[in-house]
């Protein structure tokens, strides 16, 4: 029984930790850019969350808990009352939301960009309203962005329409001019989230040409009616960010949770697996789920669809989505 109880106290304690540094995290970046009056408010919160840690052990318990409970529960009230920002000084690839609209076999969306990028800084931009006839969605593929760590790559869907017509959509940080990329922070409502549908020389080619990431393409194996239904739930989502803004989370809603609406589209409802949420290793997952071409071994598709010489090559032209996928196995 004791033990039972000491065991109680010592998950009591972890829960209070995790909350008392996830509360302290979110005063620091959400309270006003006052380090002093942060630290104060930050002080003010963690004093009873203390208390409670130590009453835990030397039986004086319930009352410093119950202090802390209130003071979190103030928290989380004025936690969910921030709401993402709909108009601000936002960086120019990320100023506007896509939004489209479904009649019959036509799509059409409002805001596709298409930007001429001559290094990061130096762009001309280019949005436009485009028209595509969804009974000739023929293709679908992945693209994978790695900037450095070889575990995480950003996750980028293009749908093909014969004739070298593809259609991107990318799921990013909706930052400011001024703003900067932080998983810490983004954690912490720092940003809101945008979708972006574009020009693959563009939203592909930025990263690819102008950052010098090292960019795979993968051809997927997918039928044209679950094609059909991810490209219009990326429509529905957009239409509903335009709507109603979500915050960015570097955890729960960024590109990576798209993974698992398009493994549901595409059919897997297998158990999860962690390459899901480690995306660099999703290839290695669709391998094994038959949704890549498995005539070769999953690391010469990652050669093979390795697009640095090609698209330097190329450039960022029209002809840069024909010239990425030459050498490139289809599924």
């Amino acid at each position: 029984m004791r033990a039972a109880v000491y065991l109680l106290k010592i998950l009591a304690f972890l829960l209070l930790g995790y909350s008392m540094l996830w509360g302290a995290l979110a005063l620091w970046f959400r309270l006003p850019d006052m380090p002093a009056l942060k630290l104060a408010v930050i002080a003010v919160f963690l004093v009873p969350g203390v208390f409670a840690s130590i009453h835990l052990f030397n039986g004086k318990t319930w009352r410093s808990i119950l202090v802390y409970i209130a003071g979190f529960v103030l928290l989380m009230v004025w936690w969910n009352s921030l709401t993402p920002p709909t108009a601000d000084d936002w960086a120019p690839e990320v100023a506007r939301q896509v939004t489209g609209t479904i009649s019959d076999d036509e799509l059409t969306l409002e805001g596709v960009r298409a930007f001429e990028w001559r290094t990061q800084d130096d762009f001309t931009e280019v949005w436009s309203n485009r028209t595509y006839d969804l009974s000739r969605l023929e293709t679908l593929d992945l693209f994978l962005s790695y900037w450095g760590d070889p575990r995480m790559a950003h996750f980028i869907l293009s749908f093909g329409f014969g004739d070298d017509t593809y259609l991107a959509w990318s799921v990013e940080v909706r930052r400011l001019t001024t703003g900067t990329y932080s998983p810490l922070a983004d954690f912490f409502k720092e940003n809101p989230l945008v979708i972006v549908a574009a020009e693959e020389f563009d939203v592909v080619g930025m990263r690819s040409n102008i950052r010098q990431d090292d960019v795979h393409i993968f051809r997927i194996k997918a039928n044209p009616d679950n094609l059909r239904r991810l490209l219009e739930g990326y429509v529905a989502d957009a239409n509903s960010l335009a709507a109603q803004p979500e915050w960015y989370n570097s955890i729960f809603t960024n590109c990576t949770t798209v993974v698992f609406k398009t493994m549901a589209a595409l059919g897997l409802n297998a158990p999860f697996d962690w390459r899901i949420i480690v995306n660099g290793y999703l290839p290695d997952y669709l391998y094994e789920h038959g949704v890549l071409n498995t005539e070769y071994s999953v690391e010469e598709l990652r050669q093979l669809g390795r697009i640095a010489e090609r698209a330097e090559s190329e450039g960022l032209t029209a002809g840069y989505s024909k010239a990425i996928r030459k050498g490139v196995p289809s599924p």
